[in-house]
Protein backbone atom coordinates (compact mmCIF):
# COMPACT_ATOMS: atom_id res chain seq x y z
CA UNK A 1 0.00 0.00 0.00
CA UNK A 2 3.02 2.30 0.72
CA UNK A 3 4.21 1.95 -2.74
CA UNK A 4 0.72 3.12 -4.05
CA UNK A 5 0.67 5.71 -2.24
CA UNK A 6 4.02 7.12 -3.69
CA UNK A 7 3.61 6.16 -6.64
CA UNK A 8 0.98 8.62 -6.89
CA UNK A 9 2.52 10.98 -5.12
CA UNK A 10 5.87 10.74 -7.62
CA UNK A 11 3.48 10.31 -10.81
CA UNK A 12 0.05 13.17 -10.13
CA UNK A 13 -0.40 13.39 -14.09
CA UNK A 14 -0.65 9.77 -14.49
CA UNK A 15 -3.00 9.25 -11.51
CA UNK A 16 -5.23 12.58 -12.47
CA UNK A 17 -5.66 11.36 -15.73
CA UNK A 18 -6.69 7.77 -14.64
CA UNK A 19 -9.03 9.34 -12.20
CA UNK A 20 -10.43 11.71 -14.96
CA UNK A 21 -11.21 8.73 -17.26
CA UNK A 22 -12.57 6.38 -14.97
CA UNK A 23 -15.29 9.52 -13.94
CA UNK A 24 -15.71 10.26 -17.44
CA UNK A 25 -16.35 6.83 -18.32
CA UNK A 26 -19.21 6.20 -15.35
CA UNK A 27 -20.87 9.22 -16.70
CA UNK A 28 -21.23 8.05 -20.00
CA UNK A 29 -22.03 4.47 -18.61
CA UNK A 30 -24.98 5.80 -16.34
CA UNK A 31 -25.99 8.00 -19.58
CA UNK A 32 -26.23 5.19 -22.07
CA UNK A 33 -29.97 5.10 -22.84
CA UNK A 34 -31.32 3.69 -19.48
CA UNK A 35 -30.55 1.51 -16.35
CA UNK A 36 -28.93 -1.84 -17.15
CA UNK A 37 -31.46 -4.22 -15.63
CA UNK A 38 -30.69 -8.06 -15.07
CA UNK A 39 -32.75 -11.20 -16.86
CA UNK A 40 -34.26 -11.46 -13.13
CA UNK A 41 -35.55 -7.28 -13.24
CA UNK A 42 -37.01 -7.94 -16.71
CA UNK A 43 -39.33 -10.53 -15.44
CA UNK A 44 -40.88 -8.77 -12.61
CA UNK A 45 -41.01 -5.67 -14.78
CA UNK A 46 -42.90 -7.88 -17.40
CA UNK A 47 -45.13 -9.84 -15.23
CA UNK A 48 -46.02 -6.70 -12.70
CA UNK A 49 -45.35 -3.37 -14.44
CA UNK A 50 -46.44 -4.03 -17.69
CA UNK A 51 -43.65 -3.89 -19.24
CA UNK A 52 -43.08 -3.42 -23.06
CA UNK A 53 -39.88 -5.98 -23.89
CA UNK A 54 -38.32 -4.43 -27.24
CA UNK A 55 -36.15 -6.42 -29.02
CA UNK A 56 -33.81 -4.60 -31.44
CA UNK A 57 -32.17 -7.22 -32.88
CA UNK A 58 -32.87 -7.98 -36.86
CA UNK A 59 -35.87 -10.13 -38.00
CA UNK A 60 -33.71 -13.28 -38.35
CA UNK A 61 -32.57 -13.36 -35.03
CA UNK A 62 -35.40 -12.50 -33.53
CA UNK A 63 -37.18 -15.35 -34.79
CA UNK A 64 -34.34 -17.69 -34.42
CA UNK A 65 -35.53 -16.88 -30.53
CA UNK A 66 -36.67 -14.07 -28.35
CA UNK A 67 -38.17 -13.38 -24.92
CA UNK A 68 -41.77 -14.56 -24.91
CA UNK A 69 -43.96 -11.57 -25.06
CA UNK A 70 -41.01 -9.35 -26.87
CA UNK A 71 -41.89 -6.53 -29.68
CA UNK A 72 -39.14 -6.77 -32.35
CA UNK A 73 -37.72 -3.22 -34.14
CA UNK A 74 -34.76 -3.52 -35.59
CA UNK A 75 -32.67 -1.07 -34.32
CA UNK A 76 -32.08 0.24 -37.93
CA UNK A 77 -36.16 1.13 -38.52
CA UNK A 78 -36.62 2.04 -34.90
CA UNK A 79 -36.33 5.88 -35.51
CA UNK A 80 -39.07 5.22 -38.06
CA UNK A 81 -41.45 3.29 -36.40
CA UNK A 82 -41.26 4.81 -33.21
CA UNK A 83 -45.70 5.23 -33.70
CA UNK A 84 -45.68 1.41 -33.17
CA UNK A 85 -45.28 1.62 -29.46
CA UNK A 86 -46.56 5.20 -28.63
CA UNK A 87 -48.78 3.51 -26.09
CA UNK A 88 -46.10 2.78 -23.84
CA UNK A 89 -44.63 5.93 -23.54
CA UNK A 90 -45.55 6.24 -19.73
CA UNK A 91 -44.77 2.28 -19.02
CA UNK A 92 -41.21 0.79 -18.83
CA UNK A 93 -39.55 -0.02 -21.92
CA UNK A 94 -36.76 -3.04 -21.08
CA UNK A 95 -34.39 -2.81 -24.46
CA UNK A 96 -32.77 -6.23 -25.65
CA UNK A 97 -30.13 -7.10 -28.28
CA UNK A 98 -28.18 -9.54 -28.53
CA UNK A 99 -25.23 -8.82 -26.47
CA UNK A 100 -25.91 -5.65 -24.82
CA UNK A 101 -24.28 -3.14 -27.72
CA UNK A 102 -27.35 -1.64 -29.49
CA UNK A 103 -29.87 -1.40 -26.41
CA UNK A 104 -27.37 1.47 -25.37
CA UNK A 105 -28.37 3.65 -28.92
CA UNK A 106 -32.08 2.72 -28.94
CA UNK A 107 -32.45 3.61 -25.28
CA UNK A 108 -30.91 7.22 -26.14
CA UNK A 109 -33.64 7.42 -29.30
CA UNK A 110 -36.46 6.43 -27.06
CA UNK A 111 -35.44 8.78 -24.46
CA UNK A 112 -34.71 11.42 -26.58
CA UNK A 113 -38.66 10.48 -28.46
CA UNK A 114 -40.45 10.70 -25.05
CA UNK A 115 -40.53 7.68 -22.78
CA UNK A 116 -40.27 7.94 -19.52
CA UNK A 117 -38.75 4.77 -18.40
CA UNK A 118 -36.11 3.04 -20.39
CA UNK A 119 -34.00 0.11 -19.21
CA UNK A 120 -31.99 -2.47 -20.77
CA UNK A 121 -31.34 -5.92 -20.43
CA UNK A 122 -27.30 -6.51 -19.33
CA UNK A 123 -25.96 -9.00 -21.63
CA UNK A 124 -28.49 -8.97 -23.87
CA UNK A 125 -30.41 -12.37 -25.13
CA UNK A 126 -26.63 -14.07 -24.57
CA UNK A 127 -27.44 -12.91 -20.87
CA UNK A 128 -30.64 -14.36 -20.93
CA UNK A 129 -29.69 -17.94 -22.64
CA UNK A 130 -26.75 -17.74 -19.84
CA UNK A 131 -29.10 -17.41 -17.40
CA UNK A 132 -31.29 -20.56 -18.27
CA UNK A 133 -34.32 -18.81 -19.25
CA UNK A 134 -36.42 -20.01 -22.42
CA UNK A 135 -36.83 -18.50 -26.09
CA UNK A 136 -39.41 -19.43 -28.25
CA UNK A 137 -39.18 -18.85 -31.99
Amino acid sequence: MDRVIEFAMNHPLLVGGFFALLTAFIVLETRRGGKSVSSQQLTNLANKDGALVLDVRDAKEFREGHITGSVNIPFSSLQNKLGEIEKYKEKPVVLVCKMGQHAGAAGRILTVAGFKDVRRLTGGVSAWKADGLPLVS
